[in-house]
């Protein structure tokens, strides 16, 4: 399930990619199919040796070109251990809610793409968290939980203060936003609820067989109730 448009940021063979905060590498995946090279960057260790595992047996599947490069890093999106500039593509993907210092994490981000390269920044859409937030202290007020709601315009802004240019916004998972509010509503942590359990299997279907019905209801209704939203940065060349 992707967040981000692949073929917006013009990932491909030889593409130098982060994907900062990449937990479970969603992100980092699509990017080795396309033959990127490719850094998956984390705090946890236990998500980044799972994402090396799938790297390696990507690899020997041959879903990866043999010329992509994959590798994993544990370190703190405050602190990224490369220089300025070094990244082709920078992806921070349902990443910023989760830090108190988010204006030092947006300049990170900001700093290792390189001039003419891309920033996609992606986080839960002000309303359908909002609704969360309301439902639910449980679903937020959590080690590791959501710090704060965005509003797109603000977040833009904190991005664009670091000399990034703004692009384009997408808004994505329209059909996951009735499943966080059910989950609010029952209990976040009770999965054995008759309709949290119908609903979960409806996403995994729709995951897995991608049918035309349910693409085209989420695409219609992603305007409107997407959880998440997309934006799009590219850093200006140096002249």
């Amino acid at each position: 399930m992707l967040t981000v448009d692949f073929d917006r940021l013009r990932v491909g063979p030889g593409t130098r990619v982060i994907d900062v905060g990449c937990g479970a590498g969603r992100h980092a995946f699509q990017a080795y199919r396309r033959g990127a090279d490719v850094v998956a960057f984390d705090q946890n260790a236990a998500d980044l040796a799972d994402v090396d595992v799938m790297f390696e047996a990507m690899a020997a599947a041959g879903e990866a070109p043999e010329y992509a490069k994959a590798e994993t890093v544990r370190g703190d999106a405050l602190d990224l251990p490369y220089g300025d500039g070094e990244f082709d593509v920078v992806i921070a993907s349902e990443i910023l809610e989760h830090v108190p210092e988010d204006d030092r994490a947006v300049a990170e981000l900001a700093r290792v793409v390189k001039p003419g390269g891309s920033l996609a920044v992606t986080v839960p859409r002000w309303l359908p968290e909002r609704i969360c937030w309301a439902l639910s202290d449980e679903y937020h007020a959590n080690e590791g939980g959501h710090v704060r709601i965005y509003r797109a315009d603000e977040l833009r802004d904190k991005i664009t203060a670091h000399g990034l240019r703004y692009d384009h916004q997408d808004f994505a998972h329209a059909l996951h936003s009735p499943y966080w509010w059910l989950k609010c509503a029952v209990g976040v942590r009770d999965n054995d609820n008759p309709l949290v359990r119908a609903y979960h299997r409806l996403l995994v279907w729709d995951m897995m067989s991608a049918p035309a019905l349910t693409r085209t209801t989420e695409r219609l209704l992603n305007p409107l109730v997407g959880k998440s939203v997309a934006l799009y940065f590219t850093k200006p060349t140096v002249r």
